[in-house]
């Protein structure tokens, strides 16, 4: 049983508003990639996070997948649990949102082993002990204006997974500045007290990915009650290493680039990021991935690149529980090339799926490297618009988000949008305005 029961009232406005929700546009508030949304636009819209979630299935002891069982935590209308329950003989989800699980009860009709739930408690007490092998969840945390509510999801998610189990989930790791939190914009949870909380729970901090943003990905592996992590049984090699986004044995100290990758053969089985220790020249380095065995046994471990790392080969050594585990490798550091603010897309502010298409009035305009994104200035069509907010959500590139809407009076039909940063100038895109 869950070890408390959130607050009611949160708890009802949490079902209040997502009922709300379902009702006017359940697509868009689950997709929000456009309004109206055919039921094929939708689940179109969740293929490249279901291939994702089925590559966890790799860390999963090898059997019959018809034997496995499945839970996801905010499952809304279905969108990921139709696809990915081929993967598993029985599939489950729950929902705060009564509305939501009639949706997906309807989308789900033909998929016989598939079961949707209402949940007004947020709590999985449904479910017994050590029933599912896999649980997960989708941009759902992030609209939770609890911390308790979060915290006590994670809880139970590790009761009802068996051991060995895995749960792979979001959480909004941005910094918490908000003042108040409500049922789209949710609590956000740093990447450290997420790994305090794996480490007090007996869970195997396998990823934690993407700190700092509102879209922080987390896998732990459940192991056994009172599990510490053992030593090393074999030597362990790195036998390569490279950038993470290349397979050039070359990375840049700082940018969206810094990070490498290590193929691993005999990483310990209990290696977590909670007890393993990445370390590049003399600086400790983030580690943030540890993968599954590959076909020939090695694993991929990821880190970010620590700062002030100097240019140069420099070594890449692994410690495990405070040991250094086998020979390191090397990397080369380059200099760091020189910050290019770009435009790296341009969208309708509201229905994204739109693209150059503005139908809303508003405009989203993504920037990356840009180290003043408050001299950011648009025209279209010559006329100035205004800037509704600059949202960071990644520093580490750094990325910006910059919201604005269309200037009053200008006509409906094509425009050129003007984009600039104090005295730089980006290519002009067209864009077609519908009234």
């Amino acid at each position: 049983m869950p070890d408390s029961i959130p607050d009611q009232a949160t708890l009802r406005r949490m079902q209040d508003e997502w009922n709300q929700r379902a009702r006017e546009d359940a697509h868009y508030y689950v997709a929000f990639g456009r309004r109206q949304q055919t039921g094929d636009e939708f689940f179109e819209t969740g293929n490249e996070m279901v291939v994702s979630l089925a590559g966890e299935l790799k860390r999963l002891p090898s059997g019959n997948p018809r034997a496995r069982r499945a839970l996801e935590i905010g499952c809304g209308p279905g969108r990921l649990m139709k696809p990915l329950s081929r993967y598993f003989g029985e599939i489950h989800g729950v929902d705060v949102s009564d509305e939501m699980v009639r949706l997906a009860r309807e989308n789900l009709r033909d998929v016989r082993h598939a079961h949707a739930h209402h949940t007004p408690d947020s709590t999985l007490a449904a479910f017994a002990d050590e029933s599912f092998d896999f649980v997960y969840s989708y941009a759902v945390f992030q609209h939770i204006p609890s911390r308790d509510v979060v915290l006590g999801y994670l809880r139970e998610a590790r009761r009802v997974l068996k051991n060995g189990g895995i749960l792979r989930c979001q959480i909004n790791g941005l910094p918490d500045t908000a003042r108040r939190y409500d049922t789209w914009s949710g609590v956000r949870i740093p990447a450290e007290e997420i790994s305090a909380f794996a480490r007090e729970n007996g869970l195997q901090l396998l990823a934690r990915e993407g700190t700092e943003t509102q879209y922080m990905w987390v896998t732990c592996r459940k192991r056994e009650t009172g599990w510490q992590p053992a030593g090393a049984v074999a030597p362990t090699l790195i036998r390569r290493v490279t950038n993470s986004n290349s397979s050039e044995p070359a990375a840049p100290p700082t940018g969206r680039f810094a990070a490498i990758s290590m193929q691993v053969e005999n990483l310990p089985e209990d290696a977590g990021l909670n007890d393993l220790c990445v370390k590049v020249g003399d600086r400790s380095a983030v580690p943030t991935f540890i993968g599954p065995a590959e076909f020939d046994g090695m694993r991929q471990v990821n880190a970010l690149l620590p700062p002030g790392v100097p240019t140069g080969l420099q070594s890449v050594q692994l410690f495990w529980l405070g040991a250094p585990l086998g020979e390191a490798g090397r990397i080369r550091i380059l200099p760091r090339p020189p910050a290019v603010p770009r435009v790296m897309s341009v969208t309708d502010g509201i229905n994204l799926m739109s693209g150059l298409r503005l139908t809303t009035g508003s405009v989203k305009a993504t920037l990356e490297e840009a180290d003043a994104p408050e001299l950011f200035r648009a025209t279209i069509g010559g006329l100035p618009a205004a800037i509704d907010e600059i949202f960071c959500c990644d520093p580490r590139v750094p990325r910006h988000e910059i919201n604005f809407h269309l200037p009053s009076g200008l006509a409906a039909g094509r425009h050129l949008l003007e984009m600039s940063l104090g005295g730089n100038k980006f290519p002009p895109v067209e864009v077609e305005v519908v009234s």
